[in-house]
């Protein structure tokens, strides 16, 4: 199997880790020090090496950071994580920090009022380090760059990982990378840039057509890249990760350089480096200023061309999803079997899903760790269940499975809640106003130049009207056989991105009862033109979504007289497409099971 079950992080680790630390911060001559969840490529994802906030506090969410100083260590988490970081940190030496609520500047300044506070310039963005210094002016707190204290005292920190990288087909890419190398570097030039520093894994990837596998669940390889304005691409990264073909692949006019020449060659670039606010590390910038260089602040090139997914990615999204589709029915017709077993365990269910997913013959990995929750575990947002948290499945209430497959052809992401036994009202009148977020968002129309904060309401609407809501955004952008998680687009009241033809995000709205249950439901959309409607104004330039995901929702948790009639219609239509899509693909007793499920309302 892909997914494991062991516990990665506890929190009995902390407090000797974090005396250590604070021995090490008073030995530097430090007040304080911030440790990070990113790494040096500042992605979402980490390496086991880079994972020092799980190391120090036993925290394993996907983002968030520690503020240690002598007398209080605050780990800063945002909504996401509010139930799942209470379980998993020493709360006698640890303190959960409402992030972004409190921001990091002004905390630290409820705690102390002078010292130097340092941090690792290579974990950390400007746009980061900039908010912070901010709110700091004019006190006696400052912000220094150091050494990175928490790799001082990690005795036991693995090795940097070293997966093999493959080449991505052009045929899946839809553009060579030759022409994407030549496409971007005519951006620099007419910007006035001579190159641009990228460090994003996955812009990396998308770049120059290639995957990895330096990161479980996600296709990616870690390294550095130095994209010129010639169209010339140095790409910094272990040797051993590339074979004969790899290289072939790359051509060249990209040249291999080992990791650690990556500073040396950006502190030799003459003209104006291009750096990202958002993704740069900030050491970069250093680096450059230090040589006598110029920093351009600017978008990785790579980060929207990546985001706007051309015919050939989506095409390939939509047969993985396809796929992918089949195998859920397959599960969730077991599954209404298998509840009847008392003995069904969230394990149980995890190991059967991916089983399904793996009959497809082509399944490349898993885009992340299978979260099942059943009653209250569900009500923890990224819940990972291990042998020590593995709990009945039970009678009568919900069960959340949130899970996704990485396809050569596509990455897919998808949750159900489905009712064990009776889930009673309450829980179906929660589960009914979520799936009219999901409806409202799958039915938007809005003309070109909004971003996904202004969708954002339409999927909490119906949960607003009941004094409800949920604490993440509503959907994040995925990648084509990349990061399941990818920016810069989302579904989000803080997102100001403008969505654009070919963005894909999740589709997301989610209802949590802290200690009851948990509901979220979870279509994948890809941003479209909006076709014209009859009597509607001409060039308008409206913009749609078209859904990628075809799965039914659990019947037996809607309340058909909730929905408006554009939502019934929305809905019979949808569980339509479900059954024309999937019918061929599927065993008999998975038909039968889809028939049902698909009936209209």
């Amino acid at each position: 199997m892909f997914q494991t079950f062991d516990t990665t992080a506890t929190p009995e680790h902390g407090p000797a880790r974090l005396r250590a630390l604070r021995a090490e911060i008073a030995g530097a001559g430090l007040a304080g020090y911030i440790v990070p969840r990113a790494d040096v490529h500042q992605g979402e994802y980490v390496a086991a090496r880079d994972a020092r906030l799980e190391w120090l506090t036993g925290f394993t969410g996907s983002a968030g950071f520690c503020v240690v100083l002598q007398d209080v260590a605050g780990v800063f988490i945002d909504g996401r994580y509010r139930t799942q970081v209470k379980g998993q940190v020493d709360l006698a030496h640890f303190t959960p920090v409402p992030w972004p609520e409190q921001q990091a500047g002004p905390w630290i300044l409820q705690h102390i009022s002078a010292g130097k506070i340092g941090y690792d310039a290579w974990l950390h963005t400007r746009d980061e380090i900039a908010k912070i210094e901010a709110a700091l002016a004019g006190s006696g707190v400052v912000l220094t760059p150091c050494a990175n204290v928490i790799d001082a005292i990690w005795r036991d920190q693995p090795a940097p990982p070293m997966g093999r990288a493959f080449a991505h087909d052009v045929a899946l890419a839809g553009e060579s990378h030759t022409d994407k190398c030549a496409r971007l570097a005519k951006g620099l030039r007419d910007a006035g840039h001579s190159a641009a520093a990228i460090t994003l894994p996955d812009s990396i990837c998308w770049l120059l057509n290639i995957r990895g596998a330096d990161v479980p669940r996600n296709p990616v390889l870690q390294g550095f890249a130095i994209l010129h304005d010639t169209g010339k691409v140095d790409l910094f990264a272990g040797s051993a990760k590339f074979d004969a073909a790899t290289i072939a692949h790359m051509g060249a006019d990209v040249a291999l350089h080992p990791p650690a020449a990556f500073a040396p060659a950006i502190a030799a670039l003459k003209g104006p480096v291009r750096l990202d606010p958002a993704t740069a590390p900030l050491a970069l910038a250093h680096i450059v200023q230090g040589a006598g260089g110029a920093v351009a602040w600017a978008d990785d090139p790579a980060r929207y061309p990546k985001a706007r997914k051309n015919a050939a990615e989506i095409e390939g999204m939509r047969a993985a999803h396809i796929r992918d589709g089949a195998a859920m029915v397959e599960f969730l017709a077991w599954l209404d079997t298998a509840t009847l077993d008392p003995a069904l365990s969230e394990i149980d269910v995890v190991r059967s899903l991916e089983g399904f997913r793996r009959a497809t013959n082509v399944l490349h990995d898993i885009s992340f760790d299978t979260i099942c929750g059943a009653g209250p575990n569900g009500a923890i947002m990224h819940y990972r269940v291990t042998e020590e948290s593995n709990r009945k499945i039970g009678t009568n209430g919900l069960l959340l499975v949130d899970s996704g497959a990485q396809y050569k052809d596509g990455t897919t992401d998808i949750t159900r809640t489905v009712a064990v036994g009776d889930a009673g009202d309450y829980a179906r009148d929660c589960y009914t106003r979520v799936l009219q977020g999901v409806i409202a968002i799958s039915r938007a129309r809005w003309p070109a130049g909004l971003a996904g904060r202004d969708l954002d309401p339409l999927a909490r609407a119906a949960l607003w009207m009941a004094g409800q809501d949920f604490n993440h955004g509503t959907g994040h952008g995925v990648g084509a056989f990349l990061s399941v998680h990818e920016g810069p687009q989302r579904l989000s009241r803080i997102s100001e991105v403008p969505l654009e033809v070919g963005m894909i995000l999740s589709n997301e709205p989610g209802y949590y009862r802290e200690g009851e249950f948990g509901i979220r439901l979870e279509n994948l959309i890809v941003v479209q033109p909006a076709p014209d409607l009859a009597g509607g104004d001409a060039g308008r330039g409206q913009l749609c979504f078209e859904t990628l995901t075809f799965t039914p929702f659990d019947r037996r948790l809607i309340d058909a007289g909730a929905l408006s009639r554009g939502d019934r219609e929305w809905l019979n239509a949808y569980h339509g497409a479900v059954l024309e899509k999937l019918a061929d693909r599927l065993s008999a007793p998975a038909l039968a099971w889809c028939k049902a499920a698909c009936a209209p309302l």
